[in-house]
Formats: structure tokens, sequence, C-alpha cells
């Protein structure tokens, strides 16, 4: 008669199992970061220069844990758990969460791809992203006027679940669900995202779809909601949408050690019953960008945004902001870098304030997403750094 159930023996069983076999499963825990920081001069900050220091331009400030599992038959557990830090003052980037970038664990299969859950990058972010000014000119001077379309590491997503696929032909897929997790209405406050990307020797070409819905338990983009993204002059008037969507496309083309690159994105924010605006606004971002490495130390990089904003909720000039980015950098190491930024944006027309409808107000600029919280008082913005980056 075979027996069932849990006793002594088992274990004992295990612990030899665990001793004959000692090397089954190879485990692995890698702790990784980055410190970044540089002077900075902003000609304009909500209607005063200033010259401070600025961490995390080239690189977040970060430091994290990455781990893998050798399962066998190809399958690996992974996990990563990624926290930003101010190194100027030693203070966690986000109040309150200890791994406030990325915290997540999953499987890893060499045929079947890799699926994970937790807090997570958008595949839109992660397809779309590497591609546009955010990755080759940095987000701080080089993501597109506040970072309107997301493209930068500024969306991040809670309770979501993402697969993504191997690559076939230089093809590859991702998609991503996150749980609103609300009883009674789970669907509330939920994310996805879809991308698709391909490439093929000199060709890199990526296209998503990011759409995040609004708890809308309070005012404004709710807390409790999965996503959450950057504000800045650009869009606090349209913070209290009942939902938000990106679409991108990007494409870059490498020619020897020269680059060039390309990409639209379309933003939408979505009047809903507690938005403070009655019609949908929309982001229109075009942008191109070029790179070439002169020696394997020094590279250089410049790139140019427009964005269009659309006439709605009571705007007769339409806001339209206008950037130029440019970067240096000399690499003393393959993990230390020396770098100089600048960025220029002009704005114009008129968009709405923090109110919402009948709160019109001139279009101000917001360099990257350096400037998100400090915008210039006047139609013009200048932003220059010169830092240090050291990777390990």
């Amino acid at each position: 008669m075979k027996k069932t159930g849990f006793g002594p023996g088992i274990f004992v069983a295990a612990s030899a199992a665990l001793i004959a076999h000692p090397a089954f499963a190879q485990s692995s825990v890698t702790l990784y970061g980055a410190v970044d920081d540089a002077i900075t001069y902003v000609n304009n900050q909500n209607g005063h220069s200033n010259v401070y220091l600025r961490q995390g331009n080239v690189y977040a400030s970060k430091f994290g844990l990455l781990g893998k599992e050798d399962l066998g038959g190809g399958t690996y557990a992974i996990f990563d758990l990624q926290n930003g830090f101010d190194p100027n003052s030693g203070a966690l980037q986000s109040a309150g969460l200890l791994f406030n970038r990325q915290a997540y664990v999953g499987l890893k299969n060499d045929q079947a791809g890799i699926f994970t859950m937790g807090r997570q990058y958008t595949p839109y972010y992660q397809f779309v992203g590497p591609l546009t000014g955010s990755n080759w000119l940095t987000g701080a001077t080089g993501a597109h006027p506040g970072d309107i379309d997301g493209l930068d590491t500024t969306v991040r997503i809670n309770n979501s679940a993402i697969y993504t696929s191997p690559t076939w032909y230089g093809l590859q897929a991702s998609a991503m669900y996150a749980f609103g997790g609300i009883a009674g209405s789970t669907g509330r406050g939920q994310t996805w995202s879809a991308a698709l990307r391909y490439n093929n020797g000199p060709i890199s070409l990526a296209a998503a779809i990011l759409r995040m819905d609004n708890a809308a338990l309070t005012s404004g983009f709710d807390t409790s909601s999965t996503g959450s993204f950057g504000r800045s002059s650009l869009n606090t008037g349209y913070v209290s949408a009942r939902a938000v969507q990106h679409v991108a496309v990007a494409g870059n083309y490498t020619i020897g050690n020269f680059l060039l690159g390309a990409s639209y994105s379309n933003v939408e924010y979505l009047a809903g019953g507690k938005s403070l605006f009655a019609d949908t606004a929309v982001f229109n971002t075009w942008a191109a960008l070029a790179t070439y490495r002169f020696t394997p130390a020094f590279d250089v990089g410049a790139g140019l945004a427009y964005t269009l904003a659309s006439k709605a909720n009571g705007i007769t000039s339409a806001a339209r902001y206008e950037q130029v980015s440019l970067k240096e950098t000399y690499h003393l190491s393959k993990r230390t870098s020396l770098y100089a930024l600048q960025g220029y944006q002009h704005a114009s027309g008129q968009t709405l304030g923090a109110n919402g409808a009948g709160d019109i107000v001139n279009a101000s600029p917001a360099v990257g997403d350096s400037q998100n919280s400090t915008p210039s008082s006047t139609h013009s913005q200048f932003v220059g750094m010169a830092g240090i980056a050291l990777l390990f």
C-alpha cells in the first residue's frame, strides 16, 4: 500500500538530494547601480536663474539587486529590486518607497519568453524609449518637452504583469496589464500597454501604446491608480483626466559611428465626470536626433523636438513647444564618464493652468524632464550641465 502525507523521511530524502546534486540550481544576486551628479545652470526657474547640483542626468542615481536562479531546461527565476536616491542629500528619490524604480519577480525561458509581476516600466517605454532622445541625449535635456509622452523613466506601473516574447527573425512583442485591485470594480485604475520592435542590422524600429485609467476616487489622478506619470507646465491642467493614452513610433538607422533617429508620439488626456476640463486634450510630438562617435572615448549628440497641443477647452491659440538638445560625453573608462548637456526650449500659445477649464494661461517651457516642477516664467528656458557619471 502506498503511503501519502509528509513524515520525517521526506526531509531526510530532500537533504540527501541536495547533497547529491549541489549544483542543480545555480543562482546569483548582483548589486548594481549608478551615481550621477552635475553642476547645473538654468536661466529661468519660475522667474529666477539658478546654479545648483542636479543628480541623475545621464543615468538615474540608483542601486539595485538583480537576481537569477537556473531552474534547468533553459528556465530561470528572476527578480529586480531597484531604488533611486539623491547623492546630494542621501534622500530616497520617492519618499515612502524603498524600491521606487522597479520591484518585480518572474520567470524567463530561452524559448518561451519572460513573464514578470510587480512594479515595472511599461512595454511602451521599454521598446520605444531606447530609440528616442531620452536615451541617446538623456532625459534631463533630451526627453521631449516636459516628457509629455513618457518616453523617459517617469512612468512606472504598480500591480503589473508583463509578458515579453523571444525574438523571431528580429521581431519581438511585449504586453502588460496592471490590476486595479478595487473590490467591486476590478478594472478601475487599471493600466495596459503593448509594444512591437524590430531589429535587423543597422535598422531598429518600435511602436507601442499605453493606456492609464484614473481610479478617480479623489480629485486629480488618484494615487490608487496603477499608473503614474510626470507632471509639468504642459499637462498640469489635464492631470484630472479619466484616462491618459500614449501612442508612439520610433526608428534608428546606424551607419558606422553615425546614428540617425526619428520619432512621433500622440498623447490624449480624456475627460471624465471628475475631470476639471471637458474636452479631450491632445499633444503631438515630432522629433529627430543624431549622434556621432569621434573616438571610442568621445561622442556627441543633438536632437530637435516639436510638440503641438490641440485647441480645446476654450483655447484658441494652441500651445507649441520647440526644443533643441545637445550632449557631449568623454568616457574615462567603460564605467566612468564626464559629460556636458545643453537644452533650449521656446513655448508659445496657451494651455490650461492647474484649475482646469477657464484657467487659460500662456504656455511655459520646461526643458526635457529636468524642469518639470520649475518651468520658465518667460517664453524660453535654457539648461546647461557639466557632470560625472559612474556605473557599478
